[in-house]
């Protein structure tokens, strides 16, 4: 597998299922070595997007990653990339 999807549409208001979706899917990835995490965070406001890009801006998980792709395309997803 190549690529896992998290899709945080359902979870949009609750800060807590918000960061364990977040944390679940991004050590699950890591430890599976897949290369590509997509997070599905919606268009909206733009709130929950900004929300995902701080979680991963955090230091610790910084280090895990090589880097994270804003889809020019779909402005509702976001890729994050790892490199083994």
């Amino acid at each position: 597998m190549s690529k896992f999807t998290v899709d945080l549409h359902d979870s949009y208001t609750n800060s807590k299922a918000i960061e364990a979706s977040l944390n679940d899917a991004f050590f699950y990835v890591y430890e599976s070595k897949i290369k590509t995490l997509e997070i599905i965070h919606g268009k909206g406001s733009g709130q929950l997007k900004k929300r995902v890009l701080r979680y991963l801006n955090q230091s610790e998980l910084k280090q895990k990653y090589h880097r994270v792709e804003k889809d020019s395309k779909n402005f509702g997803r976001t890729f994050v990339h790892f490199k083994y």
